[in-house]
């Protein structure tokens, strides 16, 4: 696959995280491109392979354990190295069964969130960083990590670093908030099940579905559920 004159991998990557909302991070192993780098661990999806069952098999081989459902997605991230470009389809799994043992050879370590900006990830990884501390559940307009706004106040507003979150519609007006700037979506209605999927693929950023519980939202790809106002 390839845009432009640069080739695209698609990778899929988890954030893990423990009880105690460490996340889980893997060093980059000799011999690798930026070695020595951390990042969330993952790798490459087969053609024609599911995204689930792509992550599912990444961690049972680079870490020994067993994904359970629910998953969250969270994200999709594009970066170009001097290589090629990479897509990252970015989940955070909680629950799974083993211990994480690094089984190719590569350091582990479990990072508190807070810590997460000064770990030395790789650059692709940064703004998922920062759409980790979203919550499952939005249920405030503004807060210290985010602000949400309509879409014609997108392009004057200022949140002096927050998230810039955009209360959206439907397909069209959330790919439109995605190319004015905005960090995450939050649905004013309720979208059947078809529509909600087909906005989740059309879009990178994190989307609030409207009207669901949180495992429905995230098996249609939706990174959590908005209940403001309800």
């Amino acid at each position: 696959m390839t845009r432009g004159d640069k080739p695209l991998t698609h990778v899929v990557a988890a954030a893990v995280t423990d009880l105690e909302g460490r996340v889980l991070v893997a060093q980059r192993p000799p011999g690798k491109h930026l070695a020595g780098r951390w990042e969330f661990p993952g790798g490459k999806l087969d053609a024609g392979e599911d995204r689930r069952a792509g992550l599912a098999r990444e961690l049972r081989e680079e870490l020994g354990i067993t994904l359970l459902p629910p998953l969250r997605p969270l994200m999709r991230v594009r970066h170009t190295y001097d290589y090629g470009e990479v897509l990252i389809d970015l989940w955070v799994a909680r629950q799974y069964s083993g211990e994480p043992r690094g089984l190719e050879g590569q350091a582990l370590r479990w990072c508190p969130q807070q810590y997460l900006p000064s770990a030395d990830l790789l650059p692709a990884d940064k703004p998922i960083v920062a759409a980790l501390r979203l919550p499952e559940r939005l249920k405030q307009v503004f807060t210290a990590w985010y602000g949400i706004t309509d879409l014609s106040s997108l392009r004057e507003s200022t949140h002096h670093g927050r998230l810039r979150g955009v209360f959206v519609e439907g397909v069209e007006d959330g790919a439109a908030a995605v190319r004015l700037g905005a960090d995450f979506l939050a649905l004013r209605n309720v979208l059947a099940d078809a529509e909600l999927s087909a906005l989740c693929e059309a879009v990178p950023v994190p989307v609030y579905a409207r009207g669901m519980g949180l495992e429905q939202a995230w098996a249609l790809g939706a990174s959590g559920v908005n209940e403001i106002g309800e």
